[in-house]
Order: C-alpha cells, then sequence, then structure tokens
C-alpha cells in the first residue's frame, strides 16, 4: 500500500496520484507539482489516503509544496490574458487563411509558453503562424491538433441527457464505443439519437453495456414464438431494464390482445444472440458514413 494525494489539472477529468510525503493537503487545495510538462499548479481532489500498489504508476512524484497567494494570483493573472491570446491568435489564422478551428489556449504555471489547442480535417503546416505567435507575444509557443472528441472535452457543453457532457465532468479517459452497444441497448439508430455534441456515438452508451448484453442474450427475439400463461403468443417488444416481454396473443376469432410478462414467467424458444463480427463491423461502417 502507498499513501497518495489525488491532484487534477486545467481541462481534464482525470486524477492523477502524487506524493504526499507524510503532509496533509486538505481538498480543494491549490499545490505545486513537478509533471512531465514542467512545474504545474493543480488542485487536491482527493485527500491523503492509502491504495494498493497496483493502482500506480512508480515512480510517484512527490508534491513540491502547497500553492501560496502569490501562485494563486498568478495562476489567476495568466487564465485572464487566455482571451486575447485567442484573440490575437484568430486573427494570425485569419490572416494566413489557415483552414483550422482554434479551441483554446493555456498559459504554463511560470508563464513562458502558451498552447493553443486547435481542430482541422486534415493536417496542417503552422510553422509560419508559429513564428508569426512568438513575434506577437515574445514567449514559446506550442500548436496541438486535437481530435472531435477532444474538442468537446475541451468546450464542454450540455448533452442530450441535459447534464454536462461526461467528457468534460466526469470521465476521465475515452471508452471504446461501437454501434453494436447501442443496437443492444434496444435503441434507435438513427445518428440524431444516438450521438453527442462532437458527433460521435454517446460515451455513455458504455456505462452499462455489461448488463445489457448479459440481458440481451436472455431475452426473446423480436417476432419469435413464445408461451405464455395465456397461451402462444409472438414477441412484440423487450424491456431489458424491467425484464418484461410484451406480446401479442391472437385469439381463435382473429381478435389480438396485447400483454406484458416478466421473462420468468414466459418459455422462450429462441432467445437472442449477440450478431457476428461481420455484420457487426458493416453496421460500425454504415453508421460510420453517416456520421461523417
Amino acid at each position: 500500500m502507498a499513501k497518495v494525494v489525488g491532484i487534477k489539472f486545467k481541462n481534464t477529468c482525470k486524477v492523477y496520484y502524487f506524493d504526499p510525503q507524510d503532509r496533509f493537503y486538505k481538498k480543494d487545495s491549490g499545490v505545486i507539482v513537478e509533471t512531465a510538462r514542467g512545474i504545474e499548479y493543480g488542485k487536491v481532489v482527493i485527500e491523503p489516503k492509502e491504495v494498493p500498489d497496483g493502482e500506480i504508476v512508480q515512480p510517484l512524484k512527490p508534491i513540491m509544496r502547497r500553492a501560496s497567494k502569490d501562485d494563486e494570483e498568478k495562476v489567476a493573472k495568466n487564465q485572464a490574458k487566455v482571451p486575447e491570446a485567442l484573440k490575437v491568435a484568430s486573427e494570425k489564422i485569419k490572416a494566413r487563411n489557415l483552414k483550422m478551428k482554434l479551441i483554446d489556449a493555456e498559459y504554463t504555471f511560470d508563464g513562458s509558453k502558451i498552447i493553443f489547442y486547435f481542430s482541422a480535417a486534415s493536417r496542417i503546416d503552422f510553422r509560419d503562424l508559429v513564428k508569426d505567435l512568438a513575434s506577437a507575444f515574445h514567449i514559446r509557443i506550442e500548436l496541438r491538433q486535437v481530435g472531435i472528441r477532444d474538442e468537446a472535452r475541451i468546450l464542454g457543453g450540455i448533452a442530450p441527457c441535459g447534464r454536462v457532457c461526461c467528457c468534460a465532468s466526469c470521465m476521465p479517459d475515452f471508452k471504446k464505443v461501437s454501434i453494436k452497444m447501442a443496437k443492444t441497448q434496444g435503441l434507435s439508430l438513427n445518428p440524431s439519437k444516438i450521438s453527442g455534441l462532437c458527433g460521435r456515438l454517446m460515451c455513455c452508451l458504455e456505462y452499462e453495456n455489461n448488463h445489457y448484453s448479459e440481458t440481451f442474450k436472455k431475452m426473446p427475439k423480436i417476432g419469435s414464438e413464445v408461451v405464455t400463461p395465456d397461451g402462444k403468443a409472438t414477441v412484440i417488444a423487450n424491456n431489458m431494464l424491467k425484464l418484461l416481454v410484451r406480446v401479442k396473443i391472437e385469439g381463435s376469432d382473429g381478435s389480438l390482445v396485447f400483454k406484458e410478462f416478466k421473462l420468468s414467467d414466459v418459455k422462450v424458444k429462441k432467445a437472442n444472440k449477440m450478431e457476428d463480427v461481420e455484420e457487426t463491423a458493416q453496421e460500425e461502417k454504415e453508421m460510420k458514413e453517416l456520421l461523417d
């Protein structure tokens, strides 16, 4: 077991572990740490606690010190300069007629470098742009091209569910999401219904996929014949959360009765099977064409 402190940095939901060196750090307090990017300011989100050695990457870097009032002011000043930096960069991009979308800018803690984030449909030759920006700001310039999902993470926004996008609020890393997940959960395959603000499949499809995958195998196929307490019937819908099967029962006079039964009360002749690899691959290809 190792004692760690969990720290978050700007524009990320991921928690990084650092060595508290037997000191206590209160939640939401600012700290100064050394990372692969240099000296950075972060906030404590997990107070000192012990975690299994398998959950951390050794060696743990120590927290350098608590953030002082001057450090807090420096961070605030750096953040206040971002709007002007974005304005200048936008003008330079327009002057160079570059087909790129400027997303955000970030000053490093010591103010020696500005990182500009942008998205583009293809690779961009921005060497001349870097020279223009370096002349304007007189500090080091770094441009980072990010994907459409990272763009949504940085900008944030309200997702179709009414909550802040998962990638911008609570999801440390992107998970692999497939159209097969949406189909297994019985969702409409309309791209507008299962896509997030980024235009890609919603990340939340992955959250309960294990439950739906196992339940899907137990449910009868839509259109199949089952035996219910009221006799033979045809399946018209499944509720995988409540484990209910909706059927239609045809009477001897040709009338139709629609009922719901618990899965345990229905004798299933043929249960669902997960689609084979070729079928799933074809569906993925078709959905990618629609989303693009």
